[in-house]
């Protein structure tokens, strides 16, 4: 089982899950974008070894879906809440996204790390913005400072998709044009 959310977890509910092995799906930026007002206890459910991943919930509680926004807000969020800047460190957020994930779905052995055997699942970023500069982590610069929108290349199971933001698989501008054509019909028959 995958719980999501959880931003009313309780001590003891957080050993229930540990002797249940249910992972979790964090959703920071969801949680505040509906107000939960409950707080995702994700440091304690780590230490006790629960499998926590991070997640974006559906578009309508969070517009943009991009996963580096996510692992930004995680990490601030619990930072916050905790007055501790060395809480949830980029590597241990970073992990979440990735690792924790495919740990989260049990396809770890498939995915969630770039490992020989494993499915090449890659996105390259564009590091050359001015907001990636200057470049002294990279991890820290993944989950602090990149956007969706840098993302150049992606490659899923060894296949590129796009290479330096070009479609090799889709015609965008079709997509794009039928997704506003399909809001449009939905929205005005409601």
């Amino acid at each position: 089982m995958i719980l999501a959310h959880c931003g009313w977890i309780t001590k003891n509910e957080i050993l229930d899950l540990k002797r249940t092995k249910t992972k979790v799906s964090h959703c920071p930026v969801s949680n505040m974008k509906i107000g939960t007002g409950g707080y995702a206890p994700i440091p304690e459910m780590i230490d006790l070894g629960v499998t926590v991943g991070l997640g974006t919930d559906g578009a309508a509680s969070n517009n943009t879906l991009d996963m580096f926004e996510t692992m930004k807000f995680c990490s601030l969020v619990h930072k916050q809440h905790r007055w501790d800047p060395k809480i949830l460190p980029a590597q241990v957020v970073f992990d979440l996204a990735t690792l924790g994930g495919a740990k989260a779905l049990k396809i770890e052995e498939k995915v969630g790390s770039i490992e020989i055997g494993k499915e090449a699942d890659i996105i390259m970023l564009d590091l050359e913005k001015p907001h990636l500069i200057p470049k002294h982590d990279l991890i820290s610069h993944m989950v602090y400072a990149a956007k969706g929108s840098d993302i150049c290349t992606t490659i899923v199971n060894g296949k590129p998709l796009m290479i330096n933001n070009e479609f090799l698989t889709l015609d965008c501008r079709k997509i794009l044009e039928d997704a506003e054509k399909c809001a449009k019909d939905l929205t005005s028959t409601a």
